[in-house]
Formats: structure tokens, sequence, C-alpha cells
């Protein structure tokens, strides 16, 4: 990577992080903020944003402590998608929408009509802002002036470019995430996007690699850092999580699939070498979409909020709360919740994911933390199953974030899919790691990949009966 420490700024759905890394790849320091939902006030509606002050406030002290720990040469931001901000004048005339921030029914349909199918862009109907272009739809209604004058559409990690160097960048990653406004095919602004004037509002196009100034003179003197550091373009967070899969020789340029999870568990296929995927088969209704790799390339797709429904299930916040002690308990709970049939039923957050259709029911639920917990993992299994069933996932598959340590969750997984090698890593910042590897793509993974045994129980038919009752409350539904 050159010389001098690398900062990378992970901003997720729930946790803003900010690490700092050396030129070998090892990390210094490493600091993490949960993140607020504001309420801000635009064309007289209140609405739930990202908290864009909150998050600089908190990212100036940060690096103000990291300008003490060695020469700062660089940062890289990565993003959530499904957010933008808009810029005019050279100031954030309007933050970003939190994508779960409620469109008006009247509002959404006008939308819906106006979208370009699904076989161009890649982009599923998604409920509330999930869908970029609803989100400048809605902030359009409130304010038709917004788009006016000099105004600029940063994505969310190109936003924070933005803001440490003062220079506008747009990047395909980001623009590719069930967005409607691109088409991962030609790579290219989708027909939408250029209907509405939207595509002439989008930053420059470069490269997520690629140093895109220098930072501004305001940041160097609020937080001491050189003024010669690198600002990087940056990228969507779960293409980082796929970039960094690639940096072990057993998924590099292989045919694997990349489980990422967090607040939201997304399934990434990445083809081998060479090779090209058939991406007419996807299901839009079932939450399966097309992301955009860092060199353009379409990868198909599938999702749902694993994190956000094992909290509501569990009670935990797994953010703040280390799951790593209860794995042997929540293990040995796993038979018995098998033998009872208990289980739970998709879907908690309606809309996504691969049973959109479903209302959650808990069958026999266990009224015991630890087995409650266990059949909570069994479930979360099942639907990644689902996922990796709806886009074709073959040979090997990576799990990789904060529940890639969640043992009953990955044994369960590995055994379900006995056709798979299923690998975890033991390191912890997958996706700094990731953005890393823009940086120097030839960085050696922090760690090495860990084959995941399956369990010494028989699920066959336990899933078996888990899916007919989840296909037929999502198909009644």
């Amino acid at each position: 990577m050159g010389d001098g420490l690398s900062v990378v700024l992970d901003l997720g759905k729930t946790l803003s992080k900010l690490s700092l890394w050396d030129a070998s790849g090892a990390m210094l320091a490493r600091r993490t903020r949960p993140n607020d939902r504001p309420v801000t006030v635009l064309g007289g509606e209140r609405v739930r944003t990202l908290d864009a002050a909150g998050i600089e406030a908190w990212a100036e002290e940060v690096l103000r402590a990291f300008a003490g720990l060695g020469r700062v040469a660089r940062i890289i931001p990565v993003g959530h998608g499904a957010a933008a901000a808009i810029v005019r004048d050279g100031a954030l005339v309007a933050p970003p929408l939190d994508y779960e921030q409620a469109i008006p029914a009247e509002c959404a349909a006008a939308y819906r009509g106006q979208r370009d199918p699904f076989a161009r862009t890649g982009s599923p109907a998604l409920p509330d802002g999930l869908n970029l272009g609803l989100q400048l739809h809605f902030l359009e209604s409130l304010d038709p002036a917004l788009l006016h004058g000099d105004a600029t559409i940063l994505p969310w990690p190109q936003y924070w470019a933005w803001r440490f160097s003062g220079v506008a960048a747009s990047e395909v990653t980001s623009l590719g995430c069930h967005s409607d406004l691109w088409c991962p095919a030609s790579g290219k602004p989708s027909a939408l996007a250029e209907r509405r004037g939207w595509a002439a509002r989008l930053a420059p196009l470069r490269h997520a690699g690629e140093a895109i100034g220098t930072i501004g003179a305001e940041w160097a003197e609020r937080t001491g850092l050189p003024a010669d550091v690198a600002v990087h373009c940056g990228l969507h967070d779960s293409n980082a999580a796929l970039l960094a899969a690639r940096g072990f020789a057993d998924i590099a340029e292989q045919e694997a699939t990349v489980l990422s999870t967090g607040t939201w568990f997304v399934a990434m296929r990445s083809p081998g070498k060479g090779a090209r995927l058939d991406l007419a088969g996807l299901p839009e209704a079932r939450d399966c979409l097309v992301n955009v790799d860092v060199h353009g390339t379409p990868i198909p797709s599938a999702r749902f909020m694993g994190g956000r429904e094992i909290e509501l299930l569990t009670g935990i916040d797994t953010r703040r709360v280390d799951i790593n002690p209860d794995q042997p308990a929540i293990i040995a709970a796993l038979p018995g919740v098998v033998a009872s049939g208990a289980m739970v039923l998709p879907t908690l957050t309606p809309g996504m994911g691969p049973f959109p259709g479903g209302a959650t029911r808990w069958i026999n639920r266990p009224a015991e933390s630890m087995g409650l917990r266990a059949a909570v993992c069994l479930y979360a299994a099942l639907v990644a199953d689902a996922m990796l069933d709806l886009i074709g996932t073959r040979e090997r598959v990576l799990v990789e974030g904060r529940f890639g340590e969640a043992q009953a969750f990955v044994r369960t997984l590995a055994t379900l899919r006995p056709d798979l090698h299923v690998f975890v890593s033991n390191e912890h910042n997958d996706v700094s790691y990731g953005a890393l590897r823009l940086i120097d793509p030839s960085l050696a993974p922090p760690s090495a990949l860990i084959r995941v045994a399956p369990l010494e129980c028989d699920l066959a038919g336990y899933a078996a009966r888990w899916r007919s009752l989840a296909t037929g409350s999502s198909e009644a539904a």
C-alpha cells in the first residue's frame, strides 16, 4: 500500500466504524459508533434521515486521535447501499434518507409506473425507500427545486469522499445496488435516471480505488492530519466484503459465493475466472438483485434482513453483546429444538427476503433462552440456504461479518449444504480488508480460511417441514 497508514471509514446501517491500518495490513486501532436516525424536516414533512452531522463530529474526534498514532496517508470510505446525499453550492442540502423511511402510498404508486424492467436494471421493487430512485422521487415531491442549480447526487460512500476532499464522484458498486438508477449489463444510467434528469446530476464516475483528491484544509486543521492525505473514491460495503473474499486463494478466481452478514445478510455469487452467469432466472419477487462489483461485473445476489430479524427474535443487540461465549450452549440445545419441532417461520421484515409475503409465527416456541436462540440460528440458516438456492450457489461459500462467529448458525448452514465447502475466517474486519485491497490487491489476508464442520444432527426432516410451511405461508399471503 506504500508508505504511511490507511484509514477506513465503514458506514454500516446500524454501526459506523473507523479503523487504522499499517502497510502490512495490520490493524492498529478501531473505533465504533452506533448510528442514530434523526428526524429532519424536509418540505414540511418529518422524515428519518442518516446522521451525517453526528457521524462527522465523531469522525473528527477519532481522526484526531489517529493522527497521533502515525502518519496517515489515505482515507477510504465504505458505506451501505440505498443512500445518497444531495449537495448544492458546496453544502449538504438534503441529508440521505433512512431507507426504512415509509414513503406515502400515492407517491410510491406514481413512481412504480416509471421504473425500468428488472431485466434491465437488476433492481427489484422494494418496500419503503430501499430503491434509491424512489427516495429521489419522494424528495422532489417535497421540494421540487431540490435538484436545481448545481445540485449533485452523491452515493453515501462518495458523500464522505466529497466531504473530506471537496471532490464529487460516483461509483458503480453503489449505483448498482438496487437503486433503479443503473443498468449493470451496459454500465450506464438507467432510462428512468435519464428521463428524470437524475443521470445528469450524478457526479462523474470514478473507480472505487482511485484517489480523487487530498484532504481539505478544513479537515487537516480539525484533525491534525497531513495536508497530503489522499482521499479515495470508496465503495459499497457488501462489495468490499466480496473484494476481501477474493483475497483468499480458496476463493480468488474460483466459483464462490460470499455471504456477508450484518444488519443485512447478502449473498453474492462470484463466477470463476472467464465464466459468465445467466441472470435471466433471478426471481425479482424474492428479493434477488444484480449487484455490480468494482470492475463493473454483474453479480447475482439475494438478501434478507438477517441481523435485524435475529435481534428482534432474541432481544439481543449483537452490536453490543459478545455472542461467542454462548455458542457451545446454543449448539448443545439444537438437537432438542429439532426433536421438538420448534421453529419460527418467515418473515419479520415484510416485503423482504426469499419469503417476502410470509407472516412470521412460532411453532412450539422454546421457553428456555438457549433453546430459543438455537431455534433462531436454525431459522437464519434456513433462510440463508434458500437465498443460496435462488442464486445457484455452487462449490463454496464464505460467511463473513459478525454472524460468521455464530457457530450454531454457520454449522447449521454447513449441515444443510453438504454439497458446499462452507468457510469462515477469524477476521473481524472483512469489509475494511476489502477496502485496503483496492489500494494493494496483493495484500495478504490477515487470517486463513476455516472450513466449517457440520453438526452431528440430522436436519433433513426438520428442514423439509420448515421449507414446506415457509413456502405455503408466503404464497398464502
